[in-house]
């Protein structure tokens, strides 16, 4: 069977390590990655589509304040708000992860926290790859479907999070502080951000069902579109 083609968004700069995890996620469940960024040619078609982790989003686009001594990519934001215009409306599968996550809530019109540690006074700060943050899953929602869990331990590398929900998109995961940690669109088959990295908790088990739940999703999206 051929793999389905599963975008990936990085920025241009982005390590080859930290590609190589991204390549490695979706590959290992039988997908067949695809690097997208600025600099790269982009194809006329996905069966699914990663919106991946990296640097803060433009604080204009979401109404937010600017932010000082924060890193930014506006051609990056610029492109992966060009493929969510693109694929959402085709009911494409799309998973984002960490900056993913939020770049789908802003793309819908929701908005962000710029800044947790700002604005939660006293709260912990977690900066690791390892699964060090507890999170709750709402049950009967769909990531709680595909991890199979009622609550997870997470990596955290992030310092901004989905405030304010978007246009059709419910809040299914938060934090032990409160903090918005999962996102999905219950009208899409697979519309899902998370906050954490599950690229990078390849012994994980819930969290390679997600990926692999986007394969699985892709390679039925493939079906219906070539049959």
């Amino acid at each position: 069977m051929t793999r389905p083609l599963i975008g990936i968004t990085t920025s241009d700069q982005k390590s080859h390590l930290a590609w190589w995890f991204d390549w490695f996620a979706v590959w290992r469940h039988g997908g067949k990655p695809l690097r997208l960024s600025p600099s790269r040619p982009q194809p006329e078609s996905l069966d699914g589509l990663i919106i991946g982790g990296g640097d803060d989003i433009q604080a204009h686009l979401y109404g937010g304040e600017v932010q000082l001594d924060v890193r930014l990519d506006p051609a990056r934001d610029e492109l992966e708000l060009a493929l969510l215009e693109r694929f959402i409306p085709l009911h494409t599968p799309v998973l984002g992860i960490c900056r993913g996550a939020q770049l789908i809530n802003v793309h819908l019109g929701g908005t962000l926290d710029p800044d947790i540690y700002t604005t939660h006074e006293g709260l912990k700060r977690r900066r690791t790859v390892l699964p060090r943050k507890t999170v709750d899953i709402v049950g009967a929602s769909k990531l709680h479907r595909l991890l199979g869990v009622t609550w997870c331990r997470v990596n955290s590398l992030h310092h901004q999070a989905v405030y304010q929900a978007g246009r059709g998109i419910e809040i299914v995961a938060r934090d032990r502080d409160g903090l918005v940690q999962g996102i999905e669109s219950p009208e899409h088959d697979f519309l899902i951000g998370v906050q954490w990295h599950p690229e990078w908790l390849i012994f994980n088990r819930p969290q390679q069902r997600l990926i692999r739940a986007l394969v699985r999703a892709s390679e039925r999206y493939a079906t219906r579109h070539t049959s």
